[in-house]
């Protein structure tokens, strides 16, 4: 098993959309950046690439290039789940946690956890999506996600052999 780790955050801007999850949420402001702007995808991008010891989000999509200006977030996660593959895994389970004044999460939650289900190719109760307000932080114009993802070995095709697996569950 592996665990990764992933947190992203954004300010919020007017002229564009919001877009949390891989959904346009309707809100008066998006949140700026070189791609979308979409915290949760990020956050759960990096906590994919985190638990199999990968290059972070900004590594392989860097701002500074401009094949990733405005792009949607779900081509970076398309990649960590490919290489999350690739590496011999597929996800257990996904925990996100939303700070943000604004929107109210809870009534677009449902359709939030289906999409990133369907992203990650997993089925809904393994995602799980809250949502704080962030009194006393003074972030009330930003939105930050923070995600936690665990990986189990694939059953088949693993990378792994039997006598790798036990020497390093010691």
């Amino acid at each position: 098993m592996r665990v990764g780790y992933g947190w992203d955050s954004h300010e919020f801007k007017s002229g564009i959309p919001l877009r949390i999850g891989g959904l346009e949420i309707p809100h008066p402001k998006g949140l700026g950046g070189h791609s979308d702007g979409d915290v949760l995808l990020h956050a759960i991008t990096d906590a994919l690439l985190g638990a199999i010891a990968g290059p972070d989000i900004g590594t392989l999509f860097s701002p500074s290039d401009s094949r990733w200006k405005g792009a949607d977030s779900s081509v970076f996660l398309a990649e960590a789940l490919e290489r999350v593959t690739s590496a011999g895994f597929q996800i257990g389970n996904v925990d996100s946690t939303l700070i943000l004044a604004a929107p109210k999460i809870g009534p677009q939650a449902d359709r939030i956890r289906e999409r990133v289900a369907e992203l990650l190719n997993i089925p809904a109760d393994r995602v799980g999506i809250k949502a704080k307000t962030p009194e006393g932080m003074g972030t009330e114009n930003a939105a930050i996600a923070h995600a936690v993802v665990l990986l189990e070995e694939r059953p088949t095709g693993s990378r792994h052999t039997k006598s790798t697996r036990k020497a390093t569950r010691r």
